[in-house]
């Protein structure tokens, strides 16, 4: 026997690395506090200085939105599997899309914030022999505080490796034929289960703060373009799809329109009937389920709305799925 010898390795596979925001173990203070406190410690997500931010995010918010977050993770829960929907969706979607593109390639799933984390998933893909990982961040739109950042992580899991995999990264599809399709189709088949018929469709996409947009990020010109784009396939125009941007956070200018203040001001002017799709968001999540399906839906109702519906993410349907093999073709070229 050779001293110091290693037991046999495993190569000459490929990897898929499906990588979506982030989600919390359990819909509870215990379990959101540290989620958060990783996702709200990104250096791409929060771009004030440490100085600054993290006596206010240790001594303020980590002692005060962890037990708020978690009332809103509780309402959508998945008890059965005892996971949130976010990881649920992005699990079955690599499940199915192992299928979909057979032994050639190992296919597998990570969280950039909250577990399974990147650099587990990489090591995993490493012991079973890929020499090549492609890495898709489950984001159609770029932004450096989702795309970028998952592609940062990957990075830093890289440093620790001394016989590193090849690695691509993902570009944004935020345009892509099949994206569009696929995001009309959810549109159309969902109005068709109504009873009723929407006075206006509201997209709304995941805000991000003006600065950074002022900075040269790209993810609003995607995000009008990802609109611009499922209007012309609907046959609609902007009175009857409109743009408006979710979820901010803090007291800083975020981009605009507001869904939420749209929404309602719709409601106070007559608007009866409103369906809101949220196209940047691959799978459903608090965001989409609580954030929209259920606090929104009731400013809207309160303000004199009649009739809400939030049409589902793509999620596992096969025009998702075939959307993910698409762009995962794309990506692994010449590999496979």
């Amino acid at each position: 026997m050779v001293p110091n010898s290693h037991p046999p390795v495993a190569f000459g596979k490929t990897g898929l690395l499906l990588v979506n925001l982030g989600t919390p173990v359990s819909p509870d203070k215990k379990g959101l506090r540290p989620y958060l406190k990783q996702f709200l410690s990104d250096r791409r997500v929060i771009e004030a200085s440490p100085l600054i931010w993290q006596p206010i995010l240790r001594g303020i918010i980590l002692n005060t939105r962890p037990k708020k977050s978690a009332k809103a993770y509780a309402k959508i829960w998945r008890e059965e599997s005892n996971e949130s929907p976010l990881r649920y969706y992005t699990r079955v979607q690599a499940e199915l899309l192992q299928d979909m593109l057979g032994d050639g390639v190992v296919v597998d799933y990570a969280m950039r914030y909250g577990a399974p984390s990147i650099e587990e998933k990489i090591q995993a893909l490493k012991e079973k022999g890929c020499e090549r990982i492609s890495i898709m961040a489950l984001y159609p739109q770029y932004s450096a505080t989702t795309s970028a950042s998952v592609y940062d992580e990957a990075f830093r899991s890289l440093l620790k490796l001394r016989w590193q995999p090849a690695v691509r990264t993902a570009a944004p599809w935020h345009d892509h034929p099949a994206y569009i399709d696929a995001l009309a189709q959810s549109v159309t088949d969902h109005i068709d289960t109504l009873d009723w018929k929407p006075d206006v469709i509201v997209a709304s996409f995941h805000g991000l703060p003006q600065v950074y947009f002022d900075k040269g990020d790209p993810y609003h010109c995607h995000c009008a373009k990802t609109a611009r784009l499922l209007r012309e396939k609907l046959g609609m125009d902007d009175t009857q799809l409109k743009l408006t941007f979710q979820s901010r956070f803090g007291p800083t200018q975020w981009l605009q329109p507001y869904t939420d203040k749209t929404v309602v001001e719709m409601a106070e002017a007559g608007v009866k009937k409103v369906a809101v799709v949220t196209p940047g968001f691959i799978s459903d999540c608090v965001e989409t389920l609580e954030e929209i399906g259920i606090e929104l839906q009731g400013d809207f109702r309160e303000a004199g709305g009649t009739h809400f519906t939030i049409v589902p993410c793509l999620n596992e349907s096969a025009p998702s799925m075939e959307l993910l093999a698409t762009i995962a073709k794309r990506d692994l070229a010449g590999w496979l």
